[in-house]
């Protein structure tokens, strides 16, 4: 009898052990992260008894959770895949519609300078038609100081956004530490092939959380923590140790973040996520287009400039500089001892790109390398000497040594730095000939047909573009990025619902399924019960038999 009772009892245990577990599964049916736990049963050893093995009952061998590493990988995967991608598109949707906008592009302000240039070509001496023109300038130079701007405040949100991933990338880590030393325990601490489910399921959903903002990678430990990576293979965490992310700003330009882990630089090696995509926001996008429209800001300028000075007032004087462009920004590497100075110089604005350049000296020579494309022209010393560069002139101090360098940003910040020079209608030169200083020019308009024509004139990007064309590329080549991104964005998005919905019909709990086995389990803890009813009353027969015996 005791056989028929303890193997009774071992049933109604395992029914016990079976419906506790799908009730909480259905508990956690919404829990994010959570994985389906199913009862994995095993027979107890038989024991051989009257010539033949007769069965002890049921054991619980484990509770295990569905899993799957390769399909939770690829989750992982396409996670940090759509979240860069869509990341970068939703940043640069704002660059586009800026640009392209009727009212926040350039193209509508210019429209109206070239139409406003051709009325004072018409009517030279009409003071309203030169007021027009006046006005015309200050909105192109508003309009490129407001986009300026606007491009700094994307710089500042996409920082603000890398900070955030790095802020939470941090805490994930931690979290995936605390949890590698609790699962270390628990697994130590319990029978041979027994597992924490729920700590696993919790250090995977922070895993899956770092994959929203950089791409990851794990790899499990015999003592059951695991090694995250992130990026190209950098060490975020191993067992309890964990590397802190930080932001910094770069030595030349303060806003330009790079992103440090142990304070190593590891900008260039970090993929995928949210960083990943602020990242290539600013360094493919808002960067050049920040450096594209500062060379149409330059281009615009000084052939206006050439223009206007190559004529003559309406009181018959030379014509004074329409723009103010300011100087290139000119930074020296900390260690410098020498320093340098850089203006603009119209005769080889051809050769300007939208780039910036770093000016170094090796003790016989200079070399100016274009940061673009790393292309590196050499200058003969010593200091000091001038070098005319590709539209920008550089002075160099006599003080300057070997191995000094600066980084020269002709383009960058021209935009926010353009601004009108002359406010009064008279001083536009419209004028080709002077009829002596202090003598009114009448009807000569020369000067003034020169810079009606300035629009179509290609004189930037080696003589190929006009500054109107140096704007449409512009507008073009966000609009080409961000179409690119929106659609990777939209196909990721396919496969991140594929892999989830994969991920699910693994892990995920179906309370259908859920609910058929609590009838299916109650049915075996009834019979269960039954059959302990029964031994009982049998064990209870004996004793009868015995005692009236």
């Amino acid at each position: 009898m005791t056989g028929l009772l303890g193997t009774a009892l071992s049933g109604l245990m395992a029914s016990q052990s079976a419906l506790n577990t799908a009730s909480n599964n259905i508990a956690n049916a919404n829990t994010v992260g959570y994985s389906r736990q199913s009862v994995e049963l095993s027979a107890n050893p038989a024991l051989f008894t009257g010539g033949s093995y007769v069965g002890q009952g049921v054991n619980v061998a484990t509770v295990s959770r569905s899993y799957n590493q390769f399909i939770t990988s690829q989750l992982t995967s396409s996670t940090s895949a759509y979240a860069q991608s869509n990341t970068l598109s939703t940043l640069a949707t704002g660059v586009d519609n800026l640009i392209a906008g009727q009212s926040t592009g350039l193209s509508a302000v210019l429209t109206a300078f070239s139409n406003a240039v051709a009325g004072v070509a018409n009517d030279p001496t009409s003071l309203p038609a030169r007021q027009s023109m006046l006005s015309a300038a200050g909105s192109v130079t508003q309009q490129l100081n407001t986009l300026s701007t606007q491009f700094g405040n994307m710089r500042a949100q996409a920082n603000t956004q890398m900070q955030a991933s790095v802020d939470n990338i941090n805490s994930y880590a931690s979290g995936i530490a605390s949890l590698n030393s609790q699962i270390v325990a628990a697994t130590n601490g319990a029978p041979a092939g027994q597992s924490p489910n729920d700590l696993l399921d919790q250090r995977d959903a922070l895993v899956a959380k770092i994959a929203e903002q950089v791409s990851v990678s794990t790899i499990p430990q015999k003592d059951g923590s695991i090694s995250v990576f992130i990026g190209n293979g950098q060490s975020l965490v191993s067992g309890v140790s964990v590397s802190t992310l930080s932001l910094a700003g770069s030595s030349a330009d303060p806003s330009h973040k790079n992103i440090l882990l142990g304070g190593q630089n590891i900008s260039s090696q970090i993929a995928g996520g949210e960083l990943s995509g602020a990242l290539g926001f600013r360094d493919k996008i808002l960067d050049p287009a920040q450096q594209q429209l500062g060379l149409v800001a330059i281009g615009f300028a000084e052939q206006f400039n050439t223009a206007q000075m190559a004529g003559y007032d309406l009181n018959g004087n030379a014509g004074t500089a329409m723009f103010s462009t300011g100087a290139p920004a000119v930074m020296p590497n900390a260690a410098n001892t020498g320093s340098i100075s850089a203006t603009y110089d119209p005769s080889t604005l051809g050769q300007l790109a939208a780039s910036d350049y770093q000016l170094s000296y090796d003790g016989a020579n200079f070399s100016l390398k274009r940061l673009s494309d790393n292309t590196v022209t050499t200058y003969p010393g010593p200091p000091p000497t001038t070098i005319t560069g590709p539209g920008f002139d550089i002075a160099t101090g006599a003080t300057v040594a070997a191995n000094d360098s600066f980084l020269i940003r002709p383009t960058f910040n021209a935009a926010q730095n353009i601004s009108t020079s002359i406010t009064d209608p008279s001083l536009i030169a419209a004028a080709g000939t002077s009829g002596g200083p202090g003598s009114p020019n009448t009807g000569d308009n020369t000067a003034a047909l020169n810079m009606a024509n300035l629009g179509s004139q290609p004189v930037l990007s080696g003589g190929k573009a006009t500054f109107n064309d140096a704007y449409t590329q512009l507008v073009s080549n966000v609009g080409t990025l961000t179409q690119a991104a929106t659609t990777n964005s939209s196909a990721l998005q396919a496969a991140v619902n594929q892999a989830t919905a994969a991920q699910q019909s693994l892990s995920g709990v179906n309370l259908d399924e859920e609910a058929a086995n609590l009838v299916k389990y109650q049915q075996s803890y009834q019979a269960a019960a039954k059959a302990i009813a029964m031994a009982s009353t049998l064990f209870a027969s004996l004793i009868g038999a015995v005692q009236a015996g």
